[in-house]
């Protein structure tokens, strides 16, 4: 069976980047939160945003990314998983799921400097190139920033880690 790539790390580290990389080098299915996230639901955000709506809509696209993912594994195709997997119970939950489906999972952890994410992100706002799939706010980079929860000793030392300054 081929291997079930799982990127994490902070917005702006450089995950989607990594994922295209890792896609193109090892042909495999790139499957990413935001490329589903955006084109089902984006439109239909509710003014104020709520974000009960929102996890509510990415617990059922990442459910249905794990069994895509998990169908193409079967079928032979490697897989690259770009889910943000911001929380430490979140990358627990997606190791021992793959483990439970006796898949072979490589971890990349991506990071880079709070300024220089800020900066990326602020950027892809503005240039809306190939990894922009919805603009990032101050305030929502700020809650999101809040939410992440950096890897413990034992989770970098699973992974592969690319940490860019620049």
């Amino acid at each position: 069976m081929n291997t079930l790539h799982l990127i994490y790390g902070p917005q702006g580290a450089g995950k989607s980047t990594r994922a295209g990389e890792l896609a193109r080098i090892h042909r495999a299915l790139p499957l990413a939160i935001d490329d589903w996230m955006g084109p089902l639901f984006g439109p239909d955000v509710p003014r104020p945003m709520d974000l009960a709506w929102v996890m509510d809509r990415v617990q059922r696209c990442e459910s249905r990314i794990w069994l895509t993912a998990e169908a193409a594994l079967r079928a032979g195709c490697a897989v690259v998983l770009d889910l943000g997997f911001m929380k430490r119970a979140q990358r627990e939950a997606a190791a021992a799921r793959a483990s439970a489906a006796g898949l072979a999972v490589q971890w990349h952890f991506v990071d880079a400097p709070l300024a220089l994410r800020r900066e990326r992100v602020a950027r892809r706002n503005t240039q809306r190139g190939a990894t922009f799939a919805f603009e990032v706010t101050p305030a929502m980079f700020d809650f999101m920033e809040s939410q992440y929860e950096p890897p413990s000793a034992e989770e970098r030392a699973r992974a592969i880690v690319l940490e860019s300054a620049s």
